[in-house]
């Protein structure tokens, strides 16, 4: 039995990496670590109130009392927090730094003085982009060149962790993912805001000419990818997850959308581009096929679906996360 720390619990990934340990690992503890910001919404995690070994913390990954009372009682650090999205840090960087790079760093000096094991849940993103006209794929070998502020501070949170492997000896891995989407993904995001704004009768914003490339991986096989890199994963290694063999652009995402729930394309509005976007993403994952045995198990266009389904039949849920009732809520009950 293990008792696993996991970081940023309450988010959309997070929230889910819960769901699927609990599930698949039912003896194991974990301690849901999560500051509740914007993103973070406990709603994600009603099914796994209660259940044997689960314990949610309120807590900042930046205090470091917290934090090291926290690694101190764990096993294993999985360390999801982070500010992620592009359009907030383009606006103000100020809290990308302060949680993704001074927070990891804390977590990283408490799991080396207490000797535990961690895991850095990255991003792709880190790898600048790539343009339309080459085949290539980002690798685990591919140089880092941030382009966003949110970017370049997980750049700098993964050059930390492996900074602490080297200089330390500190058991770290770190993975790399594409684009997660799935249930419970907070609204602002491009796949979640499509499908919300339709149901509600508005269009749908693009930025650009829609032509944005993407490689979409399903949070499900993320949680996989990162269980697989537990168990067999090298200490001290990367190893970069995707979903997709063939990436889509953003605009013929919309599209399928809009013909999953029955809309024409004059619900699509294309808006001003945002300063820095990243023409293309793709993920070569074969490293982590080769030696961990992973490989993606949902079909895009057939989970699109189900995302889709999820929305539908959760409105509440999506509802109060965009009029903000849920934030209400832990005003009352903690005192945010």
């Amino acid at each position: 039995m293990s008792k696993i720390l996991v970081t940023g619990g309450a988010g959309f990934i997070g929230s889910n990496f819960i769901r699927y340990w609990l599930s698949r690992h039912p003896g194991d503890e974990m301690i849901n670590l999560d500051k509740l910001t914007y993103a973070g919404n406990l709603e994600n995690l009603k099914d796994a109130e209660g259940k044997p070994g689960y314990r949610f913390v309120l807590g900042d990954i930046t205090n470091v009392d917290i934090v090291r009372d926290l690694v101190r009682q764990c096993d294993l650090i999985v360390h999801f927090a982070a500010e992620s999205h592009v359009d907030r840090s383009i606006i103000d960087a100020g809290e990308f730094i302060k949680t993704n790079v001074v927070g990891t760093q804390l977590l990283l000096q408490a799991a080396k003085d207490f000797d535990k094991r961690m895991h850095h849940v990255s991003t792709d993103e880190v790898y600048g982009a790539l343009s339309l006209e080459t085949k290539k794929r980002f690798n685990e070998a591919s140089p880092f060149n941030p382009t966003s502020p949110y970017a370049a501070s997980k750049a700098a949170s993964d050059h930390l962790v492996m900074a602490y492997h080297h200089t330390h000896g500190l058991s770290v891995t770190i993975s790399n993912c594409s684009n997660n989407f799935g249930p419970y993904q907070f609204p602002e995001k491009f796949i979640p805001l499509a499908i919300t704004n339709l149901l509600e009768g508005k269009k749908v914003p693009v930025y650009g000419d829609g032509l944005y490339v993407r490689d979409w991986l399903y949070v499900d096989d993320h949680c996989r990818a990162i269980d697989l890199i537990l168990e067999k994963g090298q200490t001290g290694q990367t190893y970069c997850i995707g979903g997709m063999t063939k990436s889509v652009n953003n605009l013929a995402v919309i599209k399928k959308i809009l013909k999953l729930l029955g809309q024409g394309e004059e619900m699509i509005e294309f808006v001003k581009d945002r300063p820095g976007h990243d023409r293309r993403y793709a993920v070569d994952w074969s490293r982590a096929k080769k030696e961990l045995g992973y490989r993606p198990e949902h079909d895009f266009d057939e989970y699109l679906k189900q995302t889709v389904e999820w929305y539908q039949k959760n409105e509440p849920w999506w509802q109060n996360v965009k009029s903000g009732e849920y934030r209400e809520y832990y005003q009352t009950q903690y005192g945010k």
